[in-house]
C-alpha cells in the first residue's frame, strides 16, 4: 500500500496544516518574513546550521501575508519595497 507524501505549511490563521503540495514560499516563524525557497539569504542561514528550527511554508504569496509575515528584502525586494512603504 503506497503512502501517500504530505507537507505542512501555515495557512492563513497562521497554524500548521497538513497538505498534498507543497508549499511555493519558505518562511522564518521568529522573523515573521517569507520569500522563495531559493532565497540566497535563507540559504546561507541554513548552511550556517539555523533558521530550520523557525522554518515554515505557504501555498503563496496571499496567505503568508493574512498569516502576518512580510516579503524578504533580499529575494522580493519589490515586494519588500511595497510592504515598506505601506507602513
Amino acid at each position: 500500500m503506497a503512502r501517500e507524501r504530505t507537507w505542512t505549511l501555515i495557512g492563513r490563521d497562521g497554524k500548521p496544516y497538513p497538505s498534498p503540495v507543497p508549499g511555493s514560499l519558505g518562511g522564518h516563524r521568529a522573523g515573521r518574513l517569507y520569500g522563495r525557497l531559493d532565497c540566497r539569504a535563507a540559504l546561507q542561514a541554513i548552511a550556517r546550521g539555523g533558521y530550520v528550527k523557525h522554518r515554515v511554508f505557504f501555498r503563496d504569496e496571499a496567505t503568508a501575508i493574512v498569516a502576518g509575515y512580510r516579503p524578504c528584502a533580499v529575494c522580493m525586494p519589490a515586494e519588500y519595497a511595497r510592504w515598506k512603504s505601506s507602513r
